[in-house]
């Protein structure tokens, strides 16, 4: 029996029963995905990324254990212009704080790893896991050792001549932990039992897909504007240095320059993607109101828009309070579960197909 065919309304075929501890794990997998982009962001607006100045994928594991330990990372922290130019002041006990925060980060992206292959490999050996099905999940097993290798080449961007990583290198580490994310969060809807019901046309999936589309932008866009600090700046909304289109949008040259180094037009361009991405997510609400109503696989498109007005009405808060730390992980994560109730949108549109 085939591991993806649909059981009869009411009834749970064997082998997506069997499927059932598959699908617990991936999802499981990316709430843990959330839980490190969480922390991350944590580790981002504490100034805390550049605390470890090495990488050691199994000793690092072990933080310091006494006095001479500490010192040592902490004379090592002294060596980069973060350290030089803006924390001169600190001391021991400061640098603990941001220490544990970098070391916890990337402590729970090493356990990532171990709680994909230890149940992978069991599947395996269980025989719940097709071929088919296994190739693309250890393909995300490697995409999340990309991710780890994307960490450190982030930090490793802000350790000889900049007071903070690259956010070019943040927008490329953010914007791959979203497709991790997508990607666990599609494969395990993908894998439910039972029928979907609803009309569904290549429109639908088109939509859907350019829908999911636009919120990894926005993510990526977002990653911009934390490398930045730009969120700092220009903090009324919804006139932007006290105009609809503020000027100064296009001061660098060449010209492109703007739209990653600018921190005015980074800001500015997250506001209107967020913008079209309302005005896109109502105009679909709209269209399936006049087509039909949301029965079936559409129930996800209200509860979609409900998640966008909601990551709007905190990012405006987040902005107009200057970016406290707990707005901005929310803003952060919302986005994250807003990619997810999309793509889970769009694994039931092509179940249905």
């Amino acid at each position: 029996m085939n591991a993806m065919q649909d059981a009869a309304p009411g009834q749970v075929s064997y082998a997506s029963d069997r499927l059932r501890p598959v699908r617990i794990w991936l999802y499981g997998l990316a709430a843990f995905v959330l839980l490190i982009v969480v922390v991350g962001g944590i580790t981002r607006l504490t100034e805390s990324g550049l605390s470890i100045t090495s990488w050691k994928p199994i000793s690092g594991v072990i933080p310091p254990l006494n006095d001479a330990e500490w010192q040592a990372e902490f004379e090592a922290y002294k060596q980069i212009p973060q350290y030089s130019v803006l924390n001169s002041w600190m001391s021991l006990d400061d640098f603990k704080v941001i220490f544990f925060w970098e070391w916890f980060h990337r402590l729970i992206a090493r356990f990532l790893g171990v709680l994909f292959i230890v149940p992978f490999v069991v599947f395996l050996f269980q025989k719940r896991l097709s071929r088919d099905l296994a190739w693309p999940l250890f393909g995300l097993f490697i995409l999340g050792g990309f991710q780890g290798a994307l960490g450190w080449w982030m930090v490793s961007s802000g350790l000889s001549e900049l007071t903070s990583v690259s956010q070019y290198r943040l927008a490329a580490h953010l914007t791959a932990a979203s497709l991790l994310f997508i990607a666990l969060v599609y494969v395990a809807r993908s894998l439910s039992p039972g029928r979907v019901l609803g009309r569904v046309t290549g429109f639908h999936l088109g939509t859907t897909g350019l829908l999911l589309g636009l919120v990894i932008l926005q993510i990526g866009a977002g990653a911009f504007v934390a490398g930045l600090d730009a969120g700092m700046g220009y903090n009324t909304w919804p006139l932007m240095d006290g105009a609809i289109i503020p000027k100064g949008l296009f001061i660098m040259d060449p010209a492109w320059r703007n739209l990653f180094e600018n921190a005015l037009t980074v800001q500015f361009i997250h506001r209107m993607i967020a913008y079209a991405i309302v005005a896109y997510i109502g105009w679909l609400i709209w269209r399936r109101h006049k087509d039909g109503g949301f029965a079936g696989v559409h129930g996800w498109l209200p509860r979609i828009g409900v998640i966008v007005l909601l990551q709007v009405g905190l990012g405006v808060g987040t902005l107009l309070m200057s970016v406290p730390i707990g707005l901005a992980v929310g803003h952060q994560s919302l986005a994250f579960m807003l990619a997810g109730l999309t793509v889970a949108y769009l694994a039931d549109l092509r179940r249905v197909r």
